[in-house]
Order: structure tokens, then sequence, then C-alpha cells
């Protein structure tokens, strides 16, 4: 017996096929959406509480989790605090800055406005327009908490307008496409730097630090108050793990947002006839499936749970580059024949 999915039901098989451009617009909105909103809350969970040895939030973490060590030295030889803000919040010279990626945002809405709704347009216009608008000044005067608490109901509100005014068609079919694939992206690349960055120390797994860590990872992937629904006592490297790879309750975990994109392919497949551009991908997502259940949290753990993540992340990026490969590839330059050539 299948599982329901609420994000396939009253989808409608009949209609135009998709333009190729619209569904990478889509895929990448849905992207770049996730991502700002991660990144303001990542930003928030580190000024509060994550904390080094000197009793500084740790902002070098958050260079890790994103792989920007050679950008950020290049432009930041000599970092500050305020450095680690600039670069991720307002500098457009950075790609994965809030601004930079609000600017891809409006971009790719505004390719594909004859597919999204006014209601959608409108949002994202106010959102990227107030974002774009932001320099350092506005962080020193508001706060950095109060600024990323805007972001992320800015983005929470574009999700729930989505939710409720895109049509169900092969545009919200590659736009949930690629907000599964960023949150797996995204809940690895979390759980991976914050357990090898924060515990540099083995001696101190198990203690107290260790505990105060892993709550920040969880408060990272706004988890903590599901957490402590089904585990109100042990906090726990492994239970938190689990949870964070495996738990099919929780929106952002892996486990469910794998079996979510492996619904919209199927999906793709059933409605829209699509079966071989598609199961290159799905064979993947079979395989990434397949190892999370055949293997316990503390078994990852184990046998190296940084190997781990860094495989996912990998398997990932070639579901994205497949995608890529089949829906939106390159335009092959065309040929001028003798006579155009001569002339």
């Amino acid at each position: 017996m299948s599982r329901f999915n609420p994000h396939m039901a009253g989808m409608l098989p009949d209609l135009n096929t998709l333009l190729s451009r619209y569904a990478e617009n889509m895929m990448w909105l849905a992207r770049y959406m996730e991502r700002i909103e991660n990144l303001a809350r990542v930003l928030e969970v580190t000024e509060a509480f994550v904390r080094g040895a000197d009793g500084r939030p740790v902002w070098e973490s958050i260079v890790q989790i994103n792989s920007d060590e050679e950008r950020f030295r290049a432009l930041y030889p000599a970092a500050s605090e305020e450095d680690y803000l600039r670069f991720y919040v307002t500098d457009c010279a950075n790609p994965s800055s809030i601004k930079a990626m609000a600017q891809c945002v409006r971009e790719n809405a505004r390719s594909a406005r004859p597919l999204i709704s006014t209601e959608m347009w409108m949002q994202l216009n106010v959102f990227t327009r107030w974002v774009l608008d932001l320099d350092m000044s506005d962080i020193r005067r508001t706060g950095l908490s109060a600024l990323c608490n805007r972001i992320k109901q800015d983005c929470q509100s574009h999700a729930g307008i989505t939710e409720g005014t895109l049509y169900r068609d092969q545009a919200w079919l590659f736009y949930l496409l690629g907000r599964h694939l960023e949150r797996s992206d995204q809940i690895t690349r979390l759980i991976d730097t914050r357990y090898h960055t924060l515990l540099p120390d083995a001696s101190e797994v198990g203690s107290e630090i260790d505990m105060t860590q892993w709550a920040s990872v969880l408060r990272s992937a706004a988890a903590y108050h599901a957490f402590r629904r089904l585990k109100p006592v042990t906090t726990t490297p492994a239970n938190v793990v689990g949870f964070l790879l495996k738990n099919e309750g929780f929106p952002r975990s892996l486990a469910l947002n794998l079996r979510h994109a492996d619904s919209v392919l199927g999906a793709l497949s059933t409605h829209y006839n699509l079966r071989r551009q598609c199961s290159d991908v799905q064979e993947r997502l079979s395989e990434l499936r397949a190892m999370l259940e055949d293997q316990t949290a503390e078994e990852i753990i184990i046998r190296g749970l940084h190997e781990c993540m860094h495989w996912i992340q990998e398997q990932i990026e070639a579901c994205q580059n497949s995608l890529a490969a089949a829906y939106w590839p390159p335009a092959e330059p065309v040929a001028l024949s003798r006579q155009s050539q001569s002339q």
C-alpha cells in the first residue's frame, strides 16, 4: 500500500509541456529561498548559542558549512566579526550571501512570471527589494537577530503563499524538487560541520559542552521543539543525528525530503511521460534511501559521520547535475553552412 503524499494530490496530468527554462527557474527559486532561510537561521543561532573557548561566536563554522573557505580568505584575510556578517549578508561578491541569493531569487521569479501567482510575485518583489537595499548599518541599527527573524518570516510567508496559490502542474513539481534537494543538502552540511568544528577535542564528546553544541544543531535546523517532543530527556549525538537524518515526521529531515523528492520524480514519470529523464536520479535517490534505512545513527557515526555526509552531498549534487542535463541542457552551438560563412 503506497503512502498518501499531499504534495502529489490533485496533480493535473493533461497539461502542456513546461518549457525547460521555466523548470530551471522554478527549481532554483525554491532552492535559493530555502538557502536564504537556512543561512538566516544559522547566523542567528551562531550568534546566540555557538561559542568558542573565548566565549565569542564561532563564525568560522558558517564558512565551513557553505564550503566558502577559499573565497572568504581571499576577500577578508584578517577577518573580524563584522567581516563575517558582511560576507554572508550584504557582500554581493559572495554568491552565498543573502543579498546575492536574493538577486537570484528575483531573477528567477521574473523569468517565471507567467507561471507564478500575483501574490507570489508581489511578496517576492517586496522581500527581495528590501534585502537588496540592506547594508551593514541596518545590521548595526536593528541587530542581527531582528534582521534574521525578518528574513525567516518572509521566507516562510513565501512558502505559505506558494503552497496556497501555485498551480499544480509541472512548475509546482520542479519547485518541490528544488525544495527537497536543498533541504537534503543543507541538513547534511549542518550535521557534518557542527559536529567536527565545534568538538575538536574527542574528550569533549558526551560532556556538557557536547550537549550544548548539539542543541545548537537542532536550533539551526528549526528542530529543537520537534526533537524535544520525542526525546524529552537525552540529547546525545546519536539521537540528534538519527532525528535529523532518519525521522520522517520532521519536515527538514534527510529521509523525509529524499522520499518526497522521489515522489515528485515519480509524478513527473507517471503524469508527464518523463520516465527516461528521471530514471538516473531515481536510482541515486533509491540508493541514498536504502543506505539510511540499512544503518542506525550509531553505525553511521562509528563508520565515519563526515565521510557519510560528504558522500550524500556528492550524490545530491549528482542528482542536480543529472536533472540539468536531462531537462535544461546547454544549447549546442549552431554550425554555419559554407554558404553562410562565405557571405
